[in-house]
């Protein structure tokens, strides 16, 4: 089996990629162990200005994976892995993000996404909530525009997602879009990044050291739920849940 995260290098910044197509990238138990690797290795590396999150194939992330989900207290260290690191991460998006992919993007610190992307918190039509990844979602998104995201699962496009705060911008060329970022992050100091970063962040991991435990018991008592599993059975089976009306 390859392995589920791609690694690049380009003068100081690395790029991540899922790579993990056959499941659409989902947020399999060995995804989240090695995404959790990788980004360590470039939080101690010297040579690391900055780091790219990105994906192959047409989804960036769907979400949870439903055959083998990570443990709920890894999620949680992965995203606060990303939001403490000591190395700007900016998400590159070019495809679709459900679910727990959109608590990738709001643990970066900055995200763009093309204008072909698109974004769904879509935990309630299979019997979940966004639990886990409430900790980055919440402190940094328009509370009234993200009610109605949570409690309808509704697809949304991404001129939407930046309203709301979920991306710091969308363009038809994502790449052009990020090259003055990238190349801003290359020409500031590495200690002044951090430092930024750090004034950036501190109200995420507040958010992070009052909720972790309550939402991480609340993940995994939903996902042993009676509705959990007929929404992940019916989903798996491509059928609509029985609470469907």
């Amino acid at each position: 089996m390859s392995a589920p995260i791609g690694r690049t290098r380009a003068r100081g910044v690395d790029t991540l990629s899922l790579d993990a197509t056959g499941s659409r990238n989902a947020l399999s138990a060995s995804l989240v162990s090695a995404l959790a690797e990788a980004l360590a290795d470039c939080g101690r590396d010297p040579d690391v200005r900055a780091v790219v999150l990105t994906h192959t194939g047409t989804t960036f992330c769907a979400g949870a994976d439903l055959r083998d989900p990570p443990d709920p207290h890894a999620l949680v260290a992965l995203l606060r892995q990303i939001v403490e690191l000591p190395r700007p991460v900016v998400a590159r998006v070019t495809g679709h993000v459900r679910a727990g992919g959109l608590g990738l993007l709001a643990a970066c610190d900055i995200a763009v996404s093309s204008t072909a992307a698109t974004f769904a918190f879509t935990e309630v039509r299979i019997g979940l909530a966004p639990a886990v990844i409430s900790l980055p979602v919440l402190p940094r998104a328009d509370p009234r525009a993200l009610a109605r995201h949570y409690l309808t699962g509704a697809r949304f496009d991404p001129a939407e997602a930046v309203r709301t705060g979920l991306l710091t911008a969308c363009a038809d060329d994502v790449d052009d879009a990020l090259a003055p970022v990238l190349e801003g992050l290359r020409r500031s100091s590495p200690e002044a990044l951090a430092e930024t970063k750090r004034l950036l962040t501190a109200r995420v991991l507040e958010t992070f050291d009052r909720d972790a435990a309550e939402l991480t018991a609340l993940s995994a008592r939903l996902f042993s739920s009676a509705h959990a599993r007929e929404g992940m059975t019916a989903f798996l089976e491509g059928r609509d849940a029985a609470w469907v009306v």
